[in-house]
């Protein structure tokens, strides 16, 4: 049970560890840095988390929880390491009206709270085959790999530092490989090792199995217009102009529920876990399962 001296540094200067935390992760900041209302959402988030965690702790479910001192010592250590040295470290904790004892009784509540909070969690109702079955059907979608497309493109730079990489020169050059592709569409990774200026030149053009979205739009738009087998005509990007050829198309396909299942547990559990949480709390706020 908490000694009479622990409620008063609880009540006292434990809030300030809050008041800290609520403004580091709103504003990046300490709260001597923060502007008056700034200051004030970092207080509004500080006491709604310290009473949060004194009701959680208040409650039959924290009866039971204790935390080695070894987690706390690492605690306290994991703040330390933040600091260049041992001095600096003290002094930031003054700055913040904050002590080392105090910081370590901070620290021990929010484990506490964080292994009662793990506690309740683990209680919620298991997840059933039948649950995992209906949750697949229900979202298909999310289990459904998208069209991919294996690609080869040939690529001429517009510079016009250049005489040849001229925009004019280089939509002429590009036409010229386009009337060497109509003659012969096989040859497109040959042409691509002999005229192409992008690095996958070397490999024929090879730019791989793409998904929508991973190519300069006006690329991405025709790639995905092509026919399996198709060669696009003349093509503009910020890089210069393109040809691409769309070897295969590999259409959109559902995986297996085999293949998803320990994934769609791991979300169900984690939703329910979250719920009962959440129900939980909500009970604590009317004063349910609170220690007399």
């Amino acid at each position: 049970m908490t000694s009479v001296a622990d409620n008063r540094l609880v009540a006292g200067t434990v809030y300030n560890y809050h008041l800290l935390r609520s403004a580091l992760e709103q504003f990046g900041k300490t709260p001597l840095q923060l502007n008056p209302l700034q200051v004030k959402q970092a207080h509004k988030q500080a006491e709604a988390t310290f009473k949060l965690e004194t009701r959680v702790l208040a409650s039959a479910e924290a009866r039971e929880v204790v935390v080695p001192q070894q987690h706390i010592d690492a605690a306290v250590n994991q703040v330390a390491k933040r600091y260049p040295d041992w001095d600096e470290f003290q002094e930031d904790l003054h700055a913040n009206h904050l002590t080392t004892e105090v910081l370590r009784h901070a620290l021990q509540r929010e484990l506490r709270f964080d292994a009662v909070m793990e506690r309740v969690g683990a209680e919620h109702a298991e997840v059933s085959e039948l649950d995992i079955d209906l949750f697949y059907e229900a979202h298909r979608e999310r289990f459904t790999k998208p069209e991919t497309r294996t690609a080869r493109h040939i690529l001429i730079t517009i510079n016009p530092q250049f005489p040849e990489n001229k925009r004019n020169a280089v939509i002429s050059r590009i036409k010229e490989i386009e009337k060497l592709l109509q003659k012969e569409p096989t040859c497109f990774a040959e042409l691509a090792r002999q005229y192409s200026e992008c690095p996958s030149a070397m490999e024929g053009g090879k730019l791989g199995r793409l998904p929508k979205g991973k190519l300069y739009p006006e690329l991405d738009q025709a790639l995905f217009e092509l026919e399996e087998g198709g060669i696009s005509g003349p093509l503009e990007s910020e890089l210069g102009m393109h040809l691409l050829h769309c070897e295969k198309i590999h259409p959109s396909s559902l995986m297996p529920l085999t293949q998803v299942r320990v994934r769609i547990r791991e979300i169900m559990e984690k939703r329910k876990k979250l719920q009962y949480q959440r129900a939980w709390l909500a009970g604590l706020s009317r004063g349910e399962r609170l220690l007399t």
